[in-house]
């Protein structure tokens, strides 16, 4: 008997995944949604794929957490198996074992096609689709790229299927752990503002060893104490401001959100991991 091949998609809680799961809806009935929990995401995010697994009319599975908490496998439980190593852009040990893993065991043996949000209109330089797991019984696809849907359409499909964008989208462009290394610095300031609670506990994260002056911090060459200071917040707030008027002045007919990307973009594009901010 011929084995029945898995359809999956997986949600980031970014616009890209939540777009491709509105398409495939009625494209492929039987999609199987997962969202990988890293335990450390933003309140708006968890609000975001409740709204849109009441729009796609089935659960998404939410991959890390267990009703026992105590046997998580959230980034806390991680970053004691690395003592206390926070992730960076080199050392990605959070993708690693908080997205890749948990989705190749959610597979298992399993044939499976995996529908991956990437769009027409992503063509960097250098870019080669991503390998996203080691397993020979899983297939990326494609439907973005195949269908010519760009990043206006997916705007489109969000706005046209009334659930619009996450609302962390007011301040930040990627989705991902409220503490995220790839976090721009005025991403920073807004989650100082909008989240001052969850910007302490990050802060806790950091780590200063006065013996040997090495510093582990979220930001390359700036703690979040360093950051937090009103200067540093106001030049911060002033150079993104200003950046955004220029940007607005040269197309002033785009969306908000779309300005605040190319400024953050220009701020840092480094491409972040992909599972995390689809």
């Amino acid at each position: 008997m011929e084995q029945k091949i898995r359809h999956v998609l997986g949600l980031s809680g970014g616009k890209d995944s939540s777009a491709l799961a509105v398409y495939m809806r009625d494209r492929v009935p039987e999609m199987e949604y997962f969202f990988s929990d890293t335990g450390k995401e933003l309140q708006e995010t968890y609000d975001f794929l409740d709204r849109l697994e009441a729009f796609l009319g089935k659960p998404i599975v939410r991959l890390n957490m267990n009703a026992d908490a105590n046997s998580n496998r959230d980034f806390d439980h991680w970053l004691t198996v690395y003592g206390g190593l926070l992730p960076s852009s080199q050392i990605r040990w959070c993708t690693v074992n908080l997205k890749i893993r948990p989705f190749e065991e959610y597979i298992g043996e399993d044939n499976a096609y995996h529908y991956i949000a990437i769009r027409a209109d992503e063509d960097r330089i250098g870019y080669k689709p991503p390998s996203i797991s080691s397993l020979h019984n899983i297939e990326p696809k494609y439907p973005f790229k195949e269908d010519g849907i760009t990043k206006e359409d997916v705007y489109r499909i969000l706005e046209e299927s009334g659930l619009g964008l996450p609302d962390y989208y007011k301040w930040r462009t990627r989705s991902g752990c409220y503490f995220c290394f790839f976090q721009r610095k005025s991403e920073w300031v807004g989650l100082l503002e909008q989240h001052p609670d969850l910007f302490e506990l990050a802060k806790g994260y950091e780590k200063f060893n006065p013996e040997t002056g090495e510093r582990f911090t979220w930001c390359q060459g700036e703690s979040l104490e360093e950051l937090s200071q009103p200067d540093r917040i106001a030049e911060i707030k002033a150079n993104t401001e200003k950046a955004m008027a220029s940007k607005k002045a040269a197309k002033p007919n785009r969306r908000l959100i779309e300005i605040l990307t190319d400024v953050l973009d220009d701020e840092d594009d480094e491409e972040p991991c992909l599972p995390c901010h689809k």
